[in-house]
C-alpha cells in the first residue's frame, strides 16, 4: 500500500523523455520528502544486444564528491603491517585470531581489506564472506601491501559497481544534502568507470541501454547519459 508521502509525488515519471542530469538532480532532490537524508541512485541496464552472462563488471569508482557514508574498514593483516593499519584509521585490525572471529559470524564491517599473504588463509572463508560481498579481491584493490591507500579509499568515497545476472547496475552517487557540482563530478567518475570497463569486455555496440536516476524513496527519471557507453 502506498503512503501518503508517496502519493503526493509525481506520476509515471520514468515514461517522461530522458534529460541530462543537471537538470534532473533539483527535480529528484524535490522528491526528497522524507526526514532523513536520502540516497541519490543511479540504476544502468545492460544494452540487450549483450549476453549479459557473458558481461563480467566488477571494479570500484573513488567518487571525489565522497559518498556521504561512514565506513567500517577492517583490515586482515600479519603483526608487521598492523601499526600501519591502525595508523590509517581502520576500524578494527587483526590476524589470525580476527579470521578465527569472521568464521564463527562476527562480521560488523562494511569492508575488509587483507594483505596477499593473509589472502591465502582468509580465502577458506569464502562461503562466509562471499554471499556479503565482503571478500577481498584483488581487482577491487582490497588485497594488498599498501594498506595506508586502500583504507584511505574505502573511507573517502569508494563505490562497487557490479553488474547482476540479470544486467543490472547500480550505484549511489551521494545525498540529497550534496551540492549538485558534488552530485555530477561523482556522476561523471561512474560513467567514466564503466566506459574504461567496456574497453575491458567484448561489446558489441553501446554497453548501457538506458539509465535511471531516483532517490530512496522517490520515483525515478529517464537520463540521457550524454557519453558514447
Amino acid at each position: 500500500m502506498k503512503s501518503k508521502r508517496f502519493k503526493k509525488l509525481p506520476e509515471k515519471t520514468s515514461d517522461l523523455p530522458s534529460e541530462m542530469i543537471e537538470r534532473l538532480l533539483p527535480v529528484v532532490k524535490k522528491n526528497c520528502t522524507t526526514k532523513f537524508d536520502e540516497s541519490l541512485d543511479i540504476s544502468f541496464q545492460i544494452n540487450n544486444k549483450q549476453k549479459k552472462n557473458e558481461i563480467n563488471i566488477r571494479t570500484v569508482v573513488n567518487l571525489p564528491g565522497g559518498t556521504g557514508k561512514k565506513v567500517k574498514v577492517a583490515v586482515v593483516c600479519e603483526d608487521a603491517k598492523s601499526s600501519e593499519a591502525k595508523t590509517a584509521e581502520a576500524d578494527i585490525v587483526g590476524g589470525d585470531d580476527f579470521i578465527e572471529k569472521i568464521k564463527n559470524g562476527e562480521m560488523n564491517f562494511e569492508k575488509l581489506i587483507c594483505t596477499p599473504t593473509m589472502m591465502i588463509k582468509l580465502s577458506k572463508l569464502g562461503k562466509v564472506l562471499g554471499p556479503k560481498g565482503l571478500m577481498p579481491n584483488p581487482k577491487l584493490g582490497s588485497v594488498t601491501e599498501d594498506l595506508k591507500t586502500a583504507i584511505s579509499n574505502a573511507k573517502s568515497g569508494q563505490a562497487e559497481i557490479r553488474n547482476d545476472k540479470d544486467g543490472n547496475i547500480g550505484v549511489s552517487i551521494g545525498k540529497k544534502s550534496f551540492n549538485d557540482d558534488q552530485l555530477v563530478k561523482n556522476f561523471n567518475a561512474v560513467l567514466d568507470t564503466l566506459e574504461k570497463e567496456k574497453s575491458n569486455n567484448t561489446v558489441k555496440g553501446d554497453l548501457i541501454k538506458s539509465a535511471f536516476i531516483t532517490s530512496t524513496m522517490g520515483v525515478s527519471y529517464k537520463l540521457k547519459l550524454g557519453k558514447n557507453i
